[in-house]
């Protein structure tokens, strides 16, 4: 096994003092944030002493199998709000009609799992009826930011042959203009219903909830004539512990504690790029 480990301006000298904690062989820079450390050891405590002494230090502390690659997997399948994006565009929605939160805390609540999520869905977005849907587009324009490292780890798997995907609870609004933007191959999200020129607090169709995203991973994977272990899953929410169950490899992207603890791998302060950074 490899322990990798990176985040943002690390010590070199921290790196080592954790790398001996797993009796690494070897410790090699990927890059001036990032570092492989080879040969170690990989017992469950030493695991817990890792992740103990990582997150005290601020760095992310990932253990992968030293033969694995990026191009061993077909499919790159990524939430959008607080993984892909660093908003929840619901929230901000919300916010427009001064409902922010309320919003916000039915949100969190979903994505902590103590909330059904068609449940919450349907509840936040009914408070948004009589919204102008011009609201979406300044949401759009003024407050949705892509994650650290978005366009790198796009073009890294693009580069290795990887299909992406972007499946999410939020809008079809959003997701659209994400995959101009992003180059996306596919998309699927939840679809606003708007009368003239109002948001009514409705959804149209059918709701993407977890069971769907985790759909939308075994229809890509077998799209491509593969199994779902191929496919790389990001997620932060309880709502994709569905999809990232099924992954070859699952990564929890500033998630919530329930996610990190069911993923293969927690980036916490790395970007989404520090997945490039655990193949050779």
């Amino acid at each position: 096994m490899n322990l990798i480990l990176q985040g943002l301006q690390v010590d070199a000298k921290v790196v080592e003092k954790i790398a001996a904690l797993a009796d690494a062989q070897t410790i090699t820079a990927i890059n001036t944030d990032a570092w492989r450390c080879a040969g170690v050891s990989h017992s469950a405590p030493v695991r817990a002493l890792i992740e103990a002494a990582c997150l005290h230090a601020k760095i992310d502390g990932s253990f992968i199998d030293e033969n694995k690659k990026l191009a061993d997997f077909k499919l790159l399948v990524m939430d959008m709000d607080s993984t892909l994006i660093t908003i929840e565009c619901i929230d901000e929605i919300a916010d427009m009609q001064g409902l922010k939160s309320e919003v916000s805390a039915i949100t969190e609540a979903a994505m902590r799992g103590e909330l059904e999520f068609r449940e919450s869905l349907t509840r936040r977005v009914a408070l948004l009826e009589g919204l102008d849907a011009s609201a979406l587009q300044q949401v759009f324009d003024e407050r949705l930011l892509l994650s650290l490292g978005a366009y790198e780890l796009l073009a890294g798997a693009k580069k290795a042959g990887l299909k992406t995907v972007l499946v999410s609870g939020g809008f079809t609004y959003f997701t659209d203009r994400l995959q101009q933007q992003l180059h996306f191959d596919v998309t699927r999200a939840n679809s606003l219903e708007i009368i003239n020129g109002k948001l009514t607090g409705k959804i149209v169709g059918e709701i993407i909830d977890a069971t769907e995203k985790r759909k939308t991973v075994e229809n890509q994977a077998a799209a491509l004539g593969v199994e779902t272990s191929s496919a790389i899953v990001m997620g932060d929410g309880a709502n994709d512990l569905e999809m990232m169950s099924v992954a070859g490899l699952s990564v929890a992207f500033r998630a919530k504690p329930v996610v990190r603890a069911q993923a293969d791998v927690a980036l916490n302060f790395a970007g989404l790029d520090g997945v490039l950074n655990l193949f050779r």
